[in-house]
């Protein structure tokens, strides 16, 4: 497999699947948040570095055809202060301009094609109204998937070289992601820095031998996070479940939860999950204490109970002190630390704490020596709004992504670069 450190760039365009699906101000379509557009610079100032030229590709939102708000040209402001240089458009990813301006780019020029789920053939989704029936899904399915492979073809003919580092797209089959590809030898495509860093973290997780390895699951649904509980049932001595999934486990081993978050139909599914950790080995840990509301609402009225005792009427939105206490202790004397869900609805003031402690327990770990992952939004959002970021070993850029391959699925976007 090729990789992007032994590969010179010299002479060469290369076009790089990036994700610069990032947050626009709804008035002025700013960026508010740059940290995906930083985290493709490294990639970007190799190759430009090296003498290349570089063609920047990506998604934006989930539009439905061209729509101005999912317009690509509004990041080129910021991308271009990044890089410290003009940044050439190309306004339509299909069109002429898209491949004039690919043919005459010059060495050490960048150019940031349109939004390319403007195009269905990018997913693979036959844009169809909710009123179709199945025969027709189908049929327009089918009728997608050659006219798909043309459009990565196109995608590919504009370069010399493929560069994946969109990991938060790598569990999509897309067209920008899997099957341009396909048009590449194996030694003119490669994962970038981004990319490498991410499969580093999480094979570092996943491949340790270092005891004790804890993994901290939250959220709301059990069903969210059965296959990757299931996968690490082999790896972890110690399972910190909280959120409102917690609930679900609290209830099938008949507790009492007010009207708190719950799974009926998962109530097996959580006893089973407890039943194959302790056929393993595996310590569960689950809150012993909340923090209830009186209704799902920032300003709600606040009482604290045992879990397994909530009154009625009341909801559980955050982990109590007891439990504070025992998750962050389990968590200081852990040396892999694997996060990915919040302690409880942590945007909501009240009930914060619980998830910023585990943030803080986690920076902790990591300053003694742990090696500690985040993933997934709302845990990101939690190390973020904690300004924790730099106190961890590594903040994974892709949710869905990080959790199937934690789940131990193949991914489309790696496979086509590992083979």
């Amino acid at each position: 497999m090729q990789t992007i450190d032994k590969y010179d760039f010299k002479g060469k365009r290369a076009i790089i699947r990036v994700d610069f699906n990032v947050p626009l101000d709804k008035q002025t379509f700013a960026v508010t948040d740059d940290t995906r557009i930083r985290g493709a610079l490294p990639t970007v100032k190799k190759i430009l570095s090296d003498g290349g030229s570089a063609i920047l590709m990506s998604h934006l939102g989930r539009p439905k055809g061209v729509e101005e708000k999912y317009s690509l040209k509004h990041v080129i402001g910021r991308l271009s202060e990044l890089v410290g240089k003009p940044v050439l458009f190309a306004d339509d990813c299909m069109g002429e301009s898209a491949k004039t301006k690919a043919a005459a780019l010059k060495a050490g020029e960048i150019l940031l094609l349109e939004n390319l789920r403007f195009y269905a053939e990018e997913e693979g989704k036959p844009r169809l109204a909710e009123t179709a029936t199945d025969e027709e899904k189908k049929a327009a399915k089918a009728e997608l998937k050659p006219k798909q492979k043309d459009f990565a073809k196109q995608l590919a003919s504009y370069a010399d070289v493929y560069v994946n580092d969109a990991f938060g797209t790598a569990h999509r089959a897309h067209a920008s992601t899997a099957l341009i590809a396909d048009s590449f030898p194996v030694e003119n495509k490669m994962f970038g820095y981004l990319i490498n860093s991410e499969l580093a973290a999480m094979d570092k997780v996943l491949n340790s031998n270092e005891k004790p390895f804890t993994a901290i699951m939250g959220g709301a649904k059990v069903s969210d996070k059965i296959l990757i509980i299931e996968n690490l049932l082999d790896r972890v001595q110690n399972l910190i479940i909280g959120g409102g999934m917690t609930y679900t486990f609290i209830k099938a081993q008949g507790g009492k939860i007010g009207k708190s978050l719950c799974e009926d139909d998962k109530l097996d599914l959580a006893l089973d999950i407890l039943k194959k950790a302790k056929a393993k080995g595996v310590n569960v840990y689950l809150p012993v204490d909340a923090v209830n509301a009186s209704a799902f609402d920032a300003n709600a009225d606040t009482s604290v109970s045992k879990t397994d005792e909530t009154p009625d009427g009341w909801m559980g939105l955050d982990i109590g002190e007891a439990t504070i206490k025992t998750f962050t202790d389990i968590i200081a004397h852990s040396k892999i630390v694997l996060w990915n869900g919040p302690m409880g609805v942590f945007e909501f003031e009240k009930f914060s704490k619980g998830t910023s402690a585990i943030a803080q327990a986690v920076a902790k770990a990591t300053a003694d020596g742990a090696f500690t992952l985040i993933g997934g939004g709302d845990s990101v959002a939690a190390i973020n709004k904690n300004k924790l970021a730099d106190k961890v070993s590594y903040v994974s850029t892709g949710g869905g992504a990080m959790l199937e391959y934690m789940e131990g699925k193949e991914l489309p976007g790696i496979k086509a670069i590992r083979g």
